[in-house]
């Protein structure tokens, strides 16, 4: 990363050096999860679409250990294999958006908040910055050299309430990952002066 582009990581003395972590990261552009792996202290485990996997550097992702995850069908096995690298206390991340937009966390899916209550895991908020500009299609790479900073803000350590239902637990504190995940991508932005694109990728619209 550091070879192709003007790439910085910030706040990694935020990530544990040790235990169960997962990253959370927003998702704008094709490479953010290359470009967090890449300047991410620890090595991590990503939940990856599962048809990256049958691209020309599929073999790179299983020799790394990525996750394949079928979108948008809640894939249990995908949950079950990331549960099991926080419970050898490895690395997570994972793009809690569920796809390429405009990476503000408006919205969040609830895996996180499963994996941080079933694996006892504090959630690092990481805001990845510069990889899709305003009006870029999907696929598209960001300029060689230009300026990409991956940012990484204090560990959230999800409430254990007890004596509500289980759905609730979940409820709650996937809302409060989304909501502390917003707010470090918000301020990551403006401290690092690099905008937020300020559309979902034309070639996604549906």
């Amino acid at each position: 990363m550091r070879f192709l582009y003007a790439a910085g990581a910030h706040g990694t003395e935020n990530v544990p050096v040790s235990g169960p972590v997962i990253l959370a990261a927003n998702h704008t552009g094709y490479l953010d999860g290359a470009v967090v792996f890449g300047l991410a202290p620890r090595p991590a485990h990503f939940l990856v679409l599962a048809s990256t996997f049958e691209l020309g550097i599929g073999p790179l992702l299983h020799l790394s250990g990525q996750i394949p995850l079928e979108q948008g069908t809640g894939d249990r096995r995908a949950l079950a294999s990331a549960l099991g690298v926080l419970q050898r206390g490895g690395v997570v991340g994972i793009f809690p958006e569920g796809g390429r937009g405009r990476g503000d966390l408006e919205k969040a899916e609830k895996g996180v908040a499963w994996l941080a209550l079933q694996g006892s895991a504090p959630v690092v908020p990481v805001a990845c910055l510069g990889t899709r500009a305003t009006g870029d299609l999907a696929a598209s790479w960001p300029r060689l050299r230009s300026r990409l900073v991956v940012d990484f803000g204090e560990p959230v350590s999800v409430t254990q309430a007890h004596g509500i239902p289980g759905r609730v637990r979940l409820e709650r504190a996937a809302e409060e990952i989304r909501a502390a995940l917003a707010e470090h991508v918000a301020a990551a932005s403006n401290r690092h002066r690099i905008e937020l694109p300020t559309d979902v990728p034309p070639d996604l619209w549906d």
